[in-house]
């Protein structure tokens, strides 16, 4: 994996995409958004003003409140890659979020995505 492109690239050009992949599939921004929240501890208003900032990915995980203590319960492949499996700690949160984010485009409730 090509670590430092994806680092670099802003959060504010992929979260689009994430709300796409959703809405195809019968989602809702709404949803994406708790998921974002629920992963990174941001509140709606701050996931927001990140977006409209266009921190990097990098910054976007710095910044972001408090990781969600049940990441550890997040596992599977994406992108070719078992997401529990990826030693770079930055890589393995954006693994995460594409993780989530394409389980609700499968069609899996918010509370089993939030493995509640």
């Amino acid at each position: 994996m090509q670590n430092s492109k994806i680092f670099k690239m802003p959060f504010a050009n992929v979260y689009p995409h994430y709300i796409d992949k959703a809405e195809k599939k019968g989602r809702t921004k709404e949803e994406v958004d708790t998921i974002i929240c629920w992963l990174t501890g941001y509140d709606r208003k701050a996931l927001q003003k990140q977006v409209d900032k266009k921190v990097d990915f990098e910054t976007f995980f710095a910044e972001a409140p408090q990781m969600n203590p049940n990441t550890s319960k997040i596992k599977g492949v994406i992108c070719g890659y078992r997401v529990e499996e990826i030693e770079d700690p930055l890589m393995r949160k954006i693994r995460y979020m594409d993780k989530l984010i394409d389980e609700l485009a499968k069609g899996k409730t918010i509370d089993k995505i939030l493995r509640k």
